[in-house]
């Protein structure tokens, strides 16, 4: 079957059985993920964090809507087709319609899986103290509300467990197996510290487990092999390359300010030529040619 007639769903599916533990980059933007396609990665991320940040100037705090967060998944699925996985944070909505609303809006953009939260709507980055979690009968109708609203069977609904540092490792795998009987078919249990705590949920599981291997959080930064050891099926490192563009841009723009010029700095900057070849610029170029010579007859 070409690739271009299988549902988003369906090709994360089928890198998830190409590739274990399958790495998910974070992209922020449209030309990141033409990048990350072409450095070999099957499978690409949009966080939620990386909408409010990079898109909107705003922490990650719950404020960004489901509006802002599906115009950057349309720009991403606009030109890639690697399967995207995106940061719904709590659903954007407190009730089974919005819930419902947000999983239509994003399938109808191609995205091919989410993950959904048991934090509370006014939630906090997972890596941060204070979280809150809502009661396990509530994220239940989350889930459900979400596995009900898919019209594509392979769409994933990930649910996201925050619970570790409020109820422990039990209390997670507690909330873990009704999460998955509500109707979530991954996991994304989040700020765990150990590979053992990993390990004591893929024991007891059979859906894929993903582990958030963010960097400066409460998570160690585990390699592909650790995680593979403990049976984790999905590594995501969903800020990795902004973070590294933000601090080449401030490196580059306090260099400008202090040197008048930026010739100290073309060794570290993508040429103009790396970036055409990266857009197919020569080809639209051509196209455009041909538009003009037609226009012209």
């Amino acid at each position: 079957m070409n690739i271009f007639n299988k549902s988003p769903g369906a090709r994360l599916k089928e890198a998830l059985d190409q590739e274990r533990p399958l790495q998910i980059v974070g992209t922020i933007n449209a030309l990141m993920a033409m990048m990350a396609k072409r450095a070999g990665f099957r499978t690409i991320y949009l966080s939620g964090a990386g909408v409010a940040n990079a898109s909107y100037g705003l922490p990650d705090l719950g404020i960004t809507t489901l509006d802002n967060v599906a115009e950057d998944s349309r720009r991403i699925t606009d030109v890639v087709d690697l399967p995207l996985l995106v940061d719904i944070d709590t659903g954007f909505g407190a009730t089974a319609f919005s819930i419902n609303r947000t999983i239509k809006t994003l399938e109808k953009v191609g995205v091919a899986g989410v993950h959904i939260e048991d934090q509370e709507a006014q939630k906090r980055c997972g890596h941060r103290p204070r979280k809150k979690i809502v009661s396990t009968e509530e994220m239940c109708d989350r889930i459900k509300a979400a596995a009900d609203a898919c019209k594509n069977p392979d769409f994933m609904i990930m649910a996201r467990t925050d619970t570790l540092a409020n109820e422990g490792l039990q209390g997670a795998i507690d909330r873990i197996h009704q999460y998955i009987a509500a109707g979530a078919n991954a996991i994304f249990p989040e700020a765990f510290t150990s590979l053992e705590e990993y390990k004591a949920i893929t024991n007891v599981i059979s859906v894929p487990v993903l582990a958030n291997i963010t960097e400066f959080g409460k998570t160690p930064l585990f390699s592909v092999e650790e995680l593979s050891s403990v049976g984790v099926s999905m590594v995501l490192y969903p800020l990795t390359a902004f973070r590294a563009m933000n601090k080449a841009a401030e490196k580059v723009y306090s260099t400008l300010r202090k040197q008048g010029t930026q010739k100290s700095l073309l060794d570290i900057m993508q040429t103009r030529a790396e970036l055409y070849e990266l857009l197919d610029y020569y080809r639209w170029e051509n196209i455009l040619d041909q538009l003009g010579e037609r226009n012209n007859v």
